[in-house]
């Protein structure tokens, strides 16, 4: 019985290596280079459009800072297009567009209206006046591409409409 055990598993071990090898190649259309170097690290840059149905409608958003140390959140209110120092930290929040319904189209990201459906704001974090982070806090999904710091963290709470 110890033979045919051991077929059985030389039967098999075959079989998965021809389908392995059953596999189709995708060949490269002749005169196309891999893609090496600066090409492949090449990323396309996102573009921020605020449709006109937005513009001008929000004043400003509030971002929750906690102190992970001390485990403590205090909301900061941001204008819009404008930066705010954190007090005893070292750290600016600076609020780039706010769009309250998100929505990302290949490199374009937009408002698909003014309703605040999924509102994003794009910020950036400076540390003793040098960028850090750049990139956008969602109030729906908050650790979505969340900023990482050791001291601090970034969230979302509200956002204020323009009077």
């Amino acid at each position: 019985m110890g033979s045919v055990f051991r077929l059985f598993v030389v039967v098999a071990m075959v079989m998965a290596a021809v389908a392995g090898c059953s596999k189709k190649e995708e060949a490269k259309p002749e005169g196309m280079a891999s893609p090496h170097g600066e090409a492949a690290t090449k990323k396309k840059e996102s573009v921020v459009v605020v449709p006109e149905s937005v513009k001008g409608k929000w004043k400003a958003v509030k971002i929750a800072v906690t102190d992970k140390g001390d485990n403590k959140e205090t909301v900061y209110t941001v204008n819009i297009g404008s930066q705010l120092a954190i007090p005893g930290s070292g750290l600016t929040i600076a609020v780039d567009t706010f769009l309250p319904q998100f929505t990302m189209d290949g490199t374009t990201l937009t408002s698909q209206s003014n309703e605040p459906k999924n509102p994003a704001a794009q910020i950036r974090i400076l540390e003793g006046g040098k960028e850090v982070f750049k990139g956008w806090l969602f109030s729906l999904y908050p650790t979505t591409h969340s900023f990482s710091h050791p001291k601090y963290g970034f969230t979302l709470v509200d956002f204020i409409p323009a009077s």
